[in-house]
Parts: C-alpha cells; structure tokens; sequence
C-alpha cells in the first residue's frame, strides 16, 4: 500500500483483526454485487469505501423517480440512466483507487456462472426468488460465498450460504426451489427507507469479514428483522440431506 492507501484505509488497519495483511486481503479481492438498487447501494458503497480491489455492479434496470426514496447510489440527474453505471459512478467518486465494472444486463446462467467463478464473494442484492435460485444454484456449483439480503415493508432478513465447507446450507436448502413462493414487489407493498441500508451494509459487513477471513459470518443462521419494533429474530438453518442443489456436492 501507498501512503495515500494507508491513510484512507488507516481506521481498519488499527484494528487488531484486520491490520496490514487484512487490508491487502480486501484491496486483493474481486465483489460481485447483483443489483444495484436498494440494497445493492449501501452494500457496494461501504465495498468501495472499505477499499475492495474489484467491484461488479450487475443490474439490467434503468434508475426512476421512485427508487430515490431508498437506492441511495443514485441522484436526480441520473433517473434514466442505467443503475448499473449510475452506482459505478457513485462508487469511484467515493474512492477512485478501486476497479468498478458496471453490467447492464439481465444474465442467463451460463453468463451468471462466468460473472460467479470470477469472483470472491457473491452478494445477492436482488429482488425475485427465480433470480435469488439462479445466483445460489452459480455459487455452489463454483463454491463461492454467497450474502443474501432481502427487504420488504418493515421486514427484513440477511444470510450466507457458504458452499466451501460442503457442510452448511444453501440459499435452496431453506427456500426450496421447486416450490412456489410469491415474490412481494415493493412497488405495490412499499418498504421502510432505511431498512434497505441496515441490510445493505450488514451484507457488506458479512462480505468483508468473508474476504478478510476474520471473525465469524451468518452461515448456518437466518437473522430476521421486525423494522417497526426494531427487533432481530436469529433463526438456525440447517442443510437439507436433499437438497436438489447442494446435496450432491462434497467436501
């Protein structure tokens, strides 16, 4: 690190857990961020400003009038533009130093596993459970972590799916993909403004101890939260000896 890198970054390596090796761990790393719009803001901005190296921003939507309410990566002068390019130019305002690789598109799963295996980590910023089933079924298959996150009215809820052990549960393993689940729009339920940035950064937060290998993450548990009285709800997530997806998949 240059001595600009270790002024900016100067808060993280005062910590015991991170430090100079940690540091350069995150500066190593490549983020693969799957939407860009409420809790793909705050998750990539806290990426940038915590110094990951590499940044991908997928996202085939264009940014409106509407998502300014929460999707703080975006302005006024950029409703029409594409969210994707929009957050990139959010993040490299915020810190110039990193790589920020922005992909307006809707990826098949052909595309999707490339964009996967090229990554460290996996941060599942989306809204629909097809897109949420896709991303995981990616991330077992390449054994990359995966931090889901997902927000709707007052309610909200975050976890990782860690295939690299070949013992903890998959995003499938507790929504099981063979059944039918309703995806809830936030444009005919609305959600709460800034419940979209506790779960954004708490992803980012989950990404970085992932990239750094420090302390320990979500996986195996399901924390839930009640917006409106403020309260977490932990929940253990066990693998399903069944599962289509993992099941198959050994150490």
């Amino acid at each position: 690190m240059n001595d600009s890198q270790l002024l900016r970054y100067s808060r993280h390596i005062l910590l015991d857990e991170i430090g100079i090796e940690g540091q350069q761990k995150l500066l190593a790393a490549h983020a693969l961020v799957i939407g860009a719009g409420g809790l793909g803001s705050p998750a990539a901005m806290y990426l940038a400003s915590a110094g990951v190296g590499r940044i991908t921003l997928v996202d085939n939507d264009t940014v409106d009038l509407t998502n300014l309410q929460r999707q703080i990566a975006h302005t006024t002068e950029r409703v029409g533009q594409s969210k994707a390019e929009s957050a990139r130019l959010t993040l490299l305002q915020i810190n110039p130093d990193i790589t920020v690789t922005a992909l307006n598109e809707r990826v098949d799963d052909a595309r999707l596993a490339a964009l996967v295996a090229d990554a460290d980590v996996v941060l599942d910023c989306t809204d629909n459970f097809a897109t949420r089933h896709a991303v995981n079924r990616a991330c077992v298959a390449a054994r990359k972590p995966l931090v889901s996150g997902a927000v709707i009215r007052f309610d909200g809820q975050i976890s990782v799916f860690d295939p690299r052990s070949g013992e903890q549960p998959c995003y499938s393993c507790l929504f099981p993909q063979d059944q039918q689940f309703e995806d809830v729009a936030c444009s005919t339920m609305g959600v709460f403004a800034p419940l979209v940035g506790v779960v954004g950064a708490m992803q980012a937060a989950e990404a970085l101890k992932l990239l750094m290998e420090v302390g320990g993450s979500l996986a195996g548990r399901l924390l839930m939260l009640d917006g409106l009285r403020m309260e977490w709800t932990s929940i253990a997530v066990g693998r399903n000896g069944a599962c289509p997806v993992c099941a198959t998949k050994t150490k």
